[in-house]
């Protein structure tokens, strides 16, 4: 047995981690050791169920062993964890008694995106929920709930055109203190389906030759606003998203086959392209949106 061990932090800076281990390509059975986790969010949380269904793509479907931290564990059931991982893992893991449930800081647990329907209802329960959060926590104005459902809409509108494949979308909202010194809220979007690259293929990977690639797709469609209509209009959801998380000075990445790209804000540090990556299908999906500071 291959045995895939998490990181202690799992989270959006470092899931190429899981990505590169997970899409070693062998057919071993494999464990996912989580055992020492101690921390983990939304991107983490997806990049688990997504290197899951990889790994199981060999035949038998893998193992997962759970964080001993009762407080990891427990927040990964309020998540909605352990109904995520059926049908992917072997077994399910047991669910964790809670001891505390803090609803009001999750925006949206795991949820499986399949349909129009899906988007529809993801948006209808982050509506509910949300108005508190960015109003209270994050310091936005009333009018933010609105453009959050848009963006919500957006990148899950995103699974059901381009991907073709499973996916997912998980919210939360955290307070970094050491990190940020403030709230933010973290918004995950992942598939594992044609990325965007193959999506973009038919329509713009001639005009672009040999360069053609995971990266030149990103840059088409992040930069250029390029879609996979050929009529101008139509499709410019990333574009939309790019400048309402811009206004509220927020962190964007995609992540796609071999590449990723992003709008870093000053608060944040990478670099605005990466390429040559470990190839892990699908695209993944990076919000992070931080409190109003006022400035």
């Amino acid at each position: 047995m291959r045995v895939i061990e998490v990181p202690a932090s799992l989270d959006y800076r470092n899931i190429d981690i899981l990505h590169a281990r997970a899409g070693a390509g062998e057919t071993d059975p494999v464990l996912f050791d989580a055992r020492r986790l101690r921390w983990i969010d939304p991107n983490g949380m997806l990049a688990l169920l997504g290197a899951g269904r990889v790994a199981g793509r060999g035949g038998a479907r893998p193992r997962i062993s759970l964080p001993t931290s009762a407080k990891v564990a427990g927040y990964l059931d309020r998540m909605g964890f352990s109904r995520a991982v059926a049908g992917i893992f072997h077994s399910a893991p047991p669910r964790v008694r809670r001891r505390s449930v803090r609803a009001s800081d999750v925006l949206l647990e795991i949820t499986p995106i399949t349909t129009n329907s899906d988007v529809h209802d993801v948006v209808d329960t982050v509506q509910s929920r949300a108005g508190a959060i960015l109003s209270n926590t994050l310091r936005y104005p009333p009018a933010a709930v609105v453009q959050f459902s848009v963006i919500l809409s957006e990148v899950c509108q995103n699974i059901v055109e381009h991907a073709d494949g499973p996916g997912w979308v998980a919210a939360q909202s955290y307070n970094w203190t050491r990190r940020l010194g403030r709230h933010v809220a973290v918004i995950a979007v992942s598939d594992l389906g044609r990325g965007f690259r193959a999506s973009l293929a038919d329509e713009h990977s001639e005009r672009f030759g040999d360069r053609w690639g995971d990266a030149t797709a990103l840059e088409a469609a992040f930069l250029l606003g390029l879609t996979r209509f050929p009529d101008i209009g139509r499709g410019q959801g990333i574009q939309q998203i790019r400048k309402q998380v811009a206004r509220w000075n927020g962190l964007l990445s995609i992540r796609s086959g071999t590449a990723r790209i992003a709008d870093t804000p000053p608060w944040s540090q990478g670099p605005p392209l990466q390429e040559g990556l470990r190839h892990f299908p699908g695209a993944q999906i990076n919000i992070i949106l931080p409190e109003n500071s006022g400035d």
